[in-house]
Parts: structure tokens; C-alpha cells; sequence
């Protein structure tokens, strides 16, 4: 019998002995022996999950912990947000796969998602379903890149992340990853992202995306430069496994204009920025930019249903029929779901709390500019990352950071990591945090780097 809090009144961070509990054990070892040695997120956040509400989940030992991984940041609208649970259900009575078929649910769904588009965009695109995940769309955007302008390279950019299916992790900067697969997808040229707290190349802040950016634009113009007209340019606005790197504005603006110069599709990614994390609805509005394809998955349908689309302007439709399918692309439950959040997130002024919060974390993380091995806070929205380096050296103090997590897991906060060497502190809550969790969560992270203090 595993002990769950009954009441909202008893969702407070608490945790009774160490991590794992009795009964959280019991599963982590099932696991370990009947699932895939790929499994990642128990390995350093070791609890099995028994239930969750809005910002909080308990573990099968009743422990209580603030979530700001929010299922990294698929759960906008929290854990088990009642409208939309009532959505899906409701939906689910109906029907609950479709395929590519019309229905009422997927055009509602539709409706809603063109609606979020900037006005300048929103009539001149369309909309294809993947497979129900991001890196299915992001398959799907390269072959209709490639398809529309009949070349074959890609570039993308350092540090990048855009999934982990064979195509996706071509275009992921992560090596490591891709080291044991042989014969990955060829023709994906890499490229400095604007990550001033570590110059790419070398520089001081200012000038560095200078010459981060003007490396592309003299390879791109240049016949001797060695890269063939890519069919597509793919940028994160903030890199999230990367680190939570916000690209610098100049940065974002010039590759959008070099590429428009040269008819390359700009690809953005807003597969972990979308649905409002960033406190606009897509992350490339705060950039003044307008994107040939872009990329949405995790966070569509509010609660972890899973979907995926790209929206593509119209001059890129070259498919035949057929193109690109995927079984699972018409979730309908989620479609449900998704239509629902999006009135949720206008009813509610959702982004308007993602942008107040976030100046709350800015405030609150903003005292830990005066510690030595904080190399940088940085974020936007509700998408903040904490970045820990040796002060003698620069070099990323993974060890800290991994330090810290489990000790705010072991006081009731869960919080991930990614960056170099895992060094960077991630913050992802759901979009719906109260000012009073925020609180929370920051008094026992803060605690966490002063307790954990620099590795030895």
C-alpha cells in the first residue's frame, strides 16, 4: 500500500528518509531488470511517481516534491489540469484515433494552433501532422525542406538538440550520442551558436556573435566555402538540452536574413519553447522574426497527450500524397486537449503569469551572480538555467550540479540538468506556477548550491 496525499492542502514539498523509499525501490529495480539500459530520468531522480497535481507529484513512499521538470515541459497547464483531463475523456468517448481523417476535434485543434500565429504568418501557412513526437516533426520538416528545394545539406548549429531518431540526431550537436551509431545521415554542416558565457570561437561578448554569425554568412556566400545551398538552416531560439541558451536577438536576425538572401528555409525548433514556455506563444516572436517552417510538439496538447505538427508556408508544399504518414498523427484525445489548453491559456493569461514568474526567478536567482562558480543565470519565460563552472579554470563543474539536484530531490524539488558535462541547472515549471511555489522552489535550490558548495 503506497501512501498518496489525499487533499490540495497537502501539497507541500516533504520528504521522509532517503531517496529512493521502500517502495519506490521496489520499482526502480523492476525497471532496471525488464526495461532498457536507455532509461534515463530515474538514474539521477530516483522516485517512482504514484500520482501528481498542477505543480506537484508524490512518489510511491508519499513523498511530495515541487515539480520543475513538468515532464520536461510537455505539462504547460500542470499535472492533471481538470478541464483538460475532461477534454480528453470527453473526446475519448467519441472517438480516439483517426489517422489523417477529418474530424471536429482535429479541426478545432487546428483552428486553435493557426490562431496563436502572429497575423503575418497565420494566413499563409499549413499545418502536417507527424508521428506523435518532436523528433518525428522535425524528420518530417528536413524531408520537406529537402523536397521542396531539391538539395540535400542541412546546417545546424553547436550545442543544438533536435532528437534522438536517426535523422534528428544528425542534426544534434551532441557527439556523444551519435558516436556509436555508424553511417549517420551525411550532408549536416554545424555551425557557432551565440553562447557568449562560452564563445564558441573565442571572443570577448562583444564581438562574439559578430563572428559567430558572420562565419555562416562568409561560408554560405562564399563558392569556395565548400558547403553546396543547404535545403534548410534549423535553430533553437533557446537551446534547452544545450543548456538553456538564449540566442542573442542580432544573432537570430541576421540568419534569418542571410537565409532569406539565399532562399534557404529557416527551420526554428520550437519543439521545447513552443506553447508559451518562453512567454510568447512561440519563442521567435520575441526575435521579430518570421520562420519558414516551424517545428511544435511537446507541449500542444497541455497534459502529455502526445502530438506533433510543423507549419510550413504554403510555397513549400511540394508532397505528394503519401510524403510523409506516421499511424499515430491523429490523436484526437489530445487534439481535444489541445484546443482546450489554448483557450485555458486566453482565459487565463497564462503568458502573462509565464512573464511575471520568470521576472520572479530573475529576481529571485539574481543574488547568485555573486558566486564564483555561477558562471551565468540566464532564461526567458519560464525556461531558466543555472550554469556552474570551476572559477580557475572555466571548466563545467558537472559534479556540483549533479550535487545540487539530488539534494533539492532529497528537500522536495525536482529540477533537471543539461548543458557540458550536465553543469547547467535547469528550471522548466509548468506554465500555470504559482508566485508561492516559485518561492518554494527557489529557497530550496538556493539552499542546494550554498549546502552542495563547489566539488572537491
Amino acid at each position: 500500500m503506497t501512501r498518496t496525499p489525499t487533499a490540495r492542502a497537502a501539497l507541500a514539498p516533504r520528504v521522509e528518509g532517503a531517496l529512493p523509499g521502500p517502495h519506490s525501490a521496489e520499482f526502480l529495480e523492476h525497471q532496471r531488470q525488464w526495461e532498457s539500459s536507455a532509461r534515463a530520468y530515474p538514474r539521477h531522480l530516483p522516485i517512482a511517481i504514484a500520482g501528481a497535481e498542477g505543480s506537484y507529484l508524490w512518489d510511491m513512499d508519499g513523498n511530495v516534491f515541487v515539480d520543475f521538470l513538468a515532464g520536461a515541459g510537455v505539462l504547460s497547464l500542470g499535472h492533471n489540469h481538470p478541464e483538460l483531463v475532461h477534454a480528453a475523456t470527453e473526446q475519448m468517448q467519441v472517438l480516439t484515433h483517426g489517422l489523417d481523417f477529418p474530424t471536429a476535434a482535429k479541426r478545432e485543434f487546428v483552428d486553435a494552433q493557426l490562431s496563436m500565429l502572429p497575423p503575418a504568418l497565420r494566413s499563409r501557412m499549413r499545418m502536417h501532422f507527424c508521428g506523435p513526437g518532436g523528433a518525428n516533426a522535425v524528420d518530417a520538416a528536413v524531408k520537406l525542406c529537402k523536397t521542396a528545394t531539391g538539395r540535400g545539406d542541412l546546417v545546424s548549429f553547436q550545442g543544438g538538440f533536435h532528437g534522438s531518431s536517426h535523422a534528428a540526431m544528425a542534426l544534434t550537436g551532441l557527439v556523444a550520442q551519435k558516436r556509436p551509431i555508424a553511417n549517420g545521415v551525411p550532408g549536416v554542416h554545424f555551425f557557432p551558436y551565440s553562447y557568449c558565457a562560452r564563445c564558441p570561437v573565442g571572443l570577448s561578448p562583444d564581438t562574439c556573435t559578430t563572428n559567430c554569425v558572420g562565419l555562416l554568412e562568409r561560408s554560405l556566400r562564399d563558392p569556395n566555402g565548400g558547403i553546396p545551398l543547404p535545403a534548410a538552416v534549423i535553430l533553437e531560439m533557446v537551446q534547452g538540452e544545450g543548456g538553456i541558451i538564449p540566442a542573442d536577438r542580432d544573432f537570430v536576425r541576421r540568419v534569418r536574413a542571410l537565409t532569406a538572401e539565399l532562399d534557404i528555409p529557416l527551420v526554428v525548433d520550437e519543439v521545447q519553447t513552443g506553447c508559451g514556455r518562453t512567454g510568447t506563444w512561440f519563442a521567435f516572436e520575441h526575435y521579430d522574426i518570421e520562420p519558414d517552417v516551424i517545428i511544435a510538439s511537446k507541449a500542444l496538447s497541455g497534459m502529455g497527450l502526445p502530438v506533433a505538427v510543423i507549419f510550413y508556408d504554403r510555397r513549400l508544399d511540394g508532397w505528394a500524397p503519401g510524403a510523409h504518414t506516421g499511424t499515430f498523427r491523429g490523436n484526437q484525445a489530445a487534439f481535444a486537449a489541445g484546443a482546450a489548453a489554448v483557450r485555458i491559456v486566453r482565459r487565463d493569461d497564462v503568458l502573462g503569469n509565464v512573464r511575471q514568474r520568470g521576472r520572479q526567478l530573475a529576481e529571485r536567482l539574481g543574488t547568485l551572480h555573486s558566486d564564483v562558480w555561477v558562471r551565468e543565470v540566464r532564461g526567458l519565460g519560464l525556461m531558466w538555467g543555472i550554469e556552474l563552472a570551476d572559477p580557475r579554470d572555466g571548466r563545467p563543474a558537472g559534479g556540483y550540479a549533479r550535487a545540487v539536484q539530488a539534494y533539492a530531490l532529497q528537500h522536495g524539488l525536482i529540477v533537471e540538468l543539461g548543458g557540458r558535462d550536465d553543469s547547467v541547472i535547469r528550471l522548466m515549471p509548468p506554465l500555470t506556477v504559482t508566485a508561492e511555489e516559485i518561492d518554494l522552489a527557489c529557497a530550496i535550490l538556493l539552499d542546494a548550491i550554498e549546502h552542495c558548495g563547489p566539488p572537491r
